[in-house]
């Protein structure tokens, strides 16, 4: 009798070892398989194209705020623009994707209402994705080194250095492009190896030096008047500044990837920022 109650014992336990096994295993599935935030903003985007709806559910319908002008406000916003698709719909390709805190950004290359490049950027809260920003800009030819406003470097690295490289490029924006001090410029690259992916612009700072001459000869002006957010993961930084290109109101966003505490290369994009009248929304494009 002692044997039979010990061998039911024994089977009762084995029973629940392999019952807690089992639970165990699906939740360390369903935790591996919980995207993270910028790989949800990379789906929502990808979603313009393939038509997939999952990702809509990445949004927080009740609190969604748009920050693009020219989008209504919500989730009745971001409707009507997929209502609105030309015949073949959208098309969207995450180039480089990055998260920093509650934030994601992403750099996309687009077909939307015309070959667009574009950055963007998604606040989440509790895993939903509650604010947008962007900065959208038609695709261009090679620069003068043969770079494209999306090629170069992808790869994420020195994770422990966010915060320092994050410095870095406040520090430029702030002293050389806000202040003016040119004078300092070479401080922040490593000599003139520098990757230039501006479509006008070519490598290095002989590269720079020439576009800006270039830019004053033909009376054109390009002044930073504010850094609005820095945000970054590892070597790569996103920057979003307001100012003025050529006497119109601008939104700049610059993308660097640090290198040894220097900046090793860099993309942007420049939007004009529309009059008032023509908001379709009253979110700003800056408040962040």
């Amino acid at each position: 009798m002692k044997q039979i109650l010990l061998i039911t014992a024994l089977v009762l336990l084995a029973s629940c070892r392999s019952s807690t096994e089992k639970i165990q295993k699906t939740e360390e599935m369903e935790s591996t398989t919980e995207l993270s935030n910028k790989e949800k903003a990379s789906a929502l985007l990808t979603s313009l194209e393939t038509g997939d709806k999952t990702p809509i559910g990445y949004i927080n319908a009740a609190k969604y705020k748009q920050h693009n002008l020219g989008v209504a406000d919500g989730l009745e916003g971001f409707g009507a623009v997929l209502q609105n698709a030309p015949e073949g719909g959208f098309k969207a390709k995450v180039i480089r994707s990055f998260q920093d805190g509650a934030y994601s950004f992403t750099h996309t290359i687009y077909d939307f209402f015309g070959p667009k490049v574009g950055f963007d950027i998604f606040k989440f809260e509790d895993g939903k994705i509650v604010e947008h920003w962007d900065n959208l800009a038609p695709i261009t030819p090679p620069n003068p080194s043969n770079h494209t406003q999306t090629d170069g470097s992808n790869t994420i690295k020195d994770l422990d250095k966010t915060e320092v490289n994050k410095a870095i490029v406040k520090d430029f924006i702030n002293t050389v492009l806000i202040q003016g001090e040119f004078d300092k410029m070479s401080t922040f690259f490593d000599g003139d190896n520098y990757v230039q992916h501006n479509s006008m612009i070519g490598d290095g700072l002989s590269g720079l030096g020439k576009a800006l001459e270039e830019m004053a000869k033909n009376g054109v002006t390009m002044i930073y008047e504010k850094n609005h957010i820095t945000l970054g993961e590892g070597n790569f930084v996103l920057s979003v500044n307001e100012g003025k290109f050529g006497g119109k109101h601008t939104s700049f966003y610059d993308l660097f990837r640090i290198e040894n505490g220097k900046i090793a290369e860099h993309w942007d994009i420049l939007e004009t920022i529309p009059p008032v009248s023509e908001h379709k929304n009253n979110n700003g494009k800056f408040n962040f």
